[in-house]
C-alpha cells in the first residue's frame, strides 16, 4: 500500500512515521503534489500553531491540493483541527472540510481541570470504520491540546474534558483524531490497521 505522510513545517511527524512501520508499511513523507494525489492513503499529522501553519500551507498550495484529495485522508491532533472552518488558536481561517470551528478549552470554575488537556482519555459514542472492533470495555488513547472542536454532524467519537467535544470526525472520505494513535499504544495501532486495511470504506 502507497501511504503518504504531508510534509510541513509541523511536528511530531516522525512518530508517526514509527508507528507506520511497526506495521509493516513504509511510508513516504513528501509535499509533493503527484505523490500525495496517486497515494492511496494520506496522512495529514502534526504538532504545531494554527496560525502559522495555515500560512504555511497556503504559500505551497497546500490547502488547496489537501481539500481536493479523493482517497482516504486521516487528520491527526493539529491535522484534525486546520481540516476545520476556523481555529481560534491565532484567529484563522482553515480549510473548510469540516464546518465547525476550533474553540480553545477554558478552565471550569471549580479550577480542576488544567490546560492543557494531556494524557490518557477514553472514547464515547464511537462510529466510522476507524473504530471497527472498538470493545464494550472502557479503551484511553493519548491527548495533548489546548483547543477542541465541538459536538457537530461530523462528530465520529467523543470525549469529556471540562464538557464533551469531538475526538474525533469523518465525513466522505476525511477523517481525523484529536488523540494520537502513534502514541496510543495497541489501541491506537488497531486504528491505524483499520485505516490502512484494504476495505477501509467510509460513507
Amino acid at each position: 500500500m502507497n501511504v503518504v505522510l504531508i510534509q510541513y513545517n509541523a511536528g511530531n511527524v516522525c512518530s508517526v512515521e514509527y508507528a507506520l512501520r511497526r506495521l509493516g508499511v513504509e511510508p513516504v513523507l513528501t509535499a509533493d503534489a503527484n505523490l500525495i494525489r496517486r497515494a492511496d492513503r494520506v496522512i495529514f499529522p502534526g504538532v504545531g500553531e494554527a496560525a502559522n501553519t495555515m500560512h504555511y500551507l497556503r504559500q505551497q498550495g497546500l490547502d488547496q491540493l489537501i481539500k481536493g484529495l479523493t482517497q482516504p485522508v486521516l487528520g491527526i491532533c493539529l491535522g484534525m483541527q486546520l481540516m476545520c472552518s476556523h481555529s481560534e488558536e491565532g484567529d484563522v481561517d482553515c480549510l473548510d472540510i469540516f464546518h465547525v470551528p476550533v474553540k480553545r478549552f477554558v478552565p471550569s470554575a471549580e479550577g480542576c481541570e488544567k490546560v492543557p488537556h494531556m494524557g490518557w482519555n477514553t472514547l464515547e459514542q464511537t462510529r466510522t470504520p476507524l473504530f471497527r472492533g472498538w470493545g464494550s470495555e472502557e479503551e484511553y488513547v493519548y491527548f495533548v491540546h489546548s483547543y477542541y472542536v465541538p459536538l457537530c454532524e461530523a462528530t465520529a467519537a467523543v470525549t469529556h474534558y471540562i464538557h464533551p467535544f469531538s475526538a474525533a470526525l469523518q465525513q466522505g472520505n476525511f477523517c481525523a483524531t484529536q488523540f494520537h494513535p502513534e502514541k496510543s499504544g495497541s489501541v491506537g495501532e488497531r486504528i491505524l490497521r483499520n485505516f490502512l486495511d484494504d476495505h477501509f470504506i467510509m460513507s
